[in-house]
């Protein structure tokens, strides 16, 4: 199913995870109405830099969340965050700069380990511009992009 142009449910909520475990990731009718407007923003920031955009994770139901240690909170147990690249644009840290850029209403950029970005949307986003780095004491979240 089509949520936008260039973003399907199917990608949005594929997990290999959910997959090997035998987990069903369906998403609820609030999780799919929040999926949209994920993929809405999704689509704004591919047509800005006119290149694909990967999504290496999309909604995780609770069940998915919990299998992979994410966090108790996360957003994407309610459709409104996805991890991505876009390996013909650039490195994340290029991603994750031109979309904060772009001045959009965002929750969350966060350039996690160099290695994909996370985005996420909310009602009353917080603007939050964050970098994932492991440390000895686990992972630490450091505010602006620093590579």
């Amino acid at each position: 199913m089509k949520l936008t142009d260039h973003f399907t449910l199917e990608e949005m909520i594929f997990s290999e995870t959910a997959e090997r475990l035998g987990i069903d990731n369906s998403p609820s009718t609030e999780v799919l109405a929040n999926l949209r407007g994920l993929t809405n923003f999704l689509e704004v920031v591919r047509e800005k830099i006119k290149k694909p955009i990967f999504v290496s994770s999309g909604y995780r139901c609770q069940e998915l969340n919990r299998a992979i240690g994410g966090s108790r909170s996360s957003q994407h147990m309610k459709g409104l965050a996805a991890d991505i690249v876009s390996r013909s644009y650039g490195t994340p840290a290029e991603l994750a700069e031109v979309i904060v850029a772009l001045d959009l209403e965002f929750d969350q950029v966060i350039l996690e380990f160099g290695r994909w970005v996370h985005v996420s949307v909310a009602e009353n986003p917080r603007h939050q511009i964050l970098t994932a780095k492991h440390s000895p004491a686990g992972v630490v979240y450091e505010p602006g992009l620093v590579a």
